[in-house]
């Protein structure tokens, strides 16, 4: 009887464990079944392909529906400070680059890129380069330059803008090069290359992914890659320091945020769900060709690498002595 008793007993116990676990699963089931990512630039940027991408795939992966929401707008302010404002519970989600880290310190926002925010993944980087229109008489950004020298004020050079890290890259480049160029911003990549192909503009400063279509078709002319090393697709094109401006650097790189407080087991399972997605052979490939590449660290190191580009653009804006508006 003692052993019979002792049978139901073990067996209440695991039918009640089983119940938790289903009810565990249930609630995370709940809560994930639709994760919505922000992206705070304009659709067909690099931060839209790239989430729409890994959108898809995690869609097709982990059983949730992944939407993405496009809100452009203030250097990427308006869709950063609504995922900063929402729920911390893994269905909102930001995916954004690196003016992440450098628009805070241009103006005032309504959050911290350090405290307002759960870091998840280092998603991908993307290579930028300066390009011309091919009919331009400039064939190499020594020449470019020169020009700017001898027609103080003329040049323009067209990029997304005002602030973020084409503006900041272009002051960096005005100052080391002592040239005095005219910065055109826009509101996002198609219409600062629109400007550039009908010849509004000098130049223009943007990601590769962004002008790849236009080199192959042969209506613009890439003069300089502004990365450390030089681009995959274009091997042939010098990089900014191979040109004479030594340690000039302007990566671009994208990760994904979920909001301060999202609870950490939730963080560690979106990120090995971002991973995963970023490794995927078909995400990959179609990635290559926009010539975006597969990050880094997720978690605590992705958080780190956060911090210290943080750091490492203020202190180029003190250096630089660019002033937050």
């Amino acid at each position: 009887m003692i052993f019979l008793c002792r049978r139901f007993v073990g067996l209440v116990t695991a039918v009640a464990a089983l119940c938790i676990l289903l009810v565990i699963h249930g609630a995370w089931s709940q809560t994930m079944r639709t994760m919505k990512i922000i992206v705070p630039a304009s659709p067909g940027a690099v931060a839209d392909i790239l989430a729409r991408l890994l959108a898809t795939q995690i869609t097709s992966t982990q059983g949730a529906a992944v939407v993405v929401e496009s809100r452009p707008g203030a250097g990427d302010v308006i869709g950063t400070e609504a995922v900063a404002r929402a729920a911390p519970d893994g269905n909102t989600l930001l995916v954004v680059g690196t003016n992440f880290v450098i628009t805070p310190r241009m103006r005032k926002v309504d959050y911290d890129p350090l405290n307002s925010f759960e870091p998840i993944c280092h998603l991908a980087n993307a290579p930028t380069i300066i390009v011309v229109n091919s009919a331009s008489p400039y064939r190499t950004l020594a020449e470019l330059l020169d020009a700017a020298r001898a027609k103080p004020g003329e040049l323009t050079l067209a990029s997304i803008g005002p602030g973020g890290v084409f503006h900041l890259g272009f002051e960096m480049l005005r100052r080391a090069a002592k040239v005095d160029m005219t910065f055109v911003p826009y509101p996002g990549n198609a219409p600062a290359l629109n400007a550039v192909l009908s010849q509004q503009v000098t130049a223009m400063f943007g990601t590769y992914s962004n002008v790849a279509g236009s080199l192959k078709a042969g209506t613009l002319r890439a003069l300089a890659v502004a990365t450390p090393t030089r681009a995959e697709p274009l091997p042939d094109v010098p990089t900014v320091a191979e040109s004479g401006y030594k340690d000039f650097d302007v990566d671009v790189w994208f990760g994904a945020f979920a909001p301060a407080n999202t609870p950490k087991d939730m963080v560690s399972r979106l990120a090995g769900w971002f991973a995963a997605a970023m490794q995927a052979p078909e995400v990959k490939e179609k990635l290559l060709v926009q010539g975006i590449y597969p990050g880094g660290p997720c978690g605590a190191d992705f958080a780190a690498f956060v911090r210290k580009q943080y750091d490492d653009y203020g202190r180029v804006m003190a250096e630089a002595n660019i002033k937050a508006e």
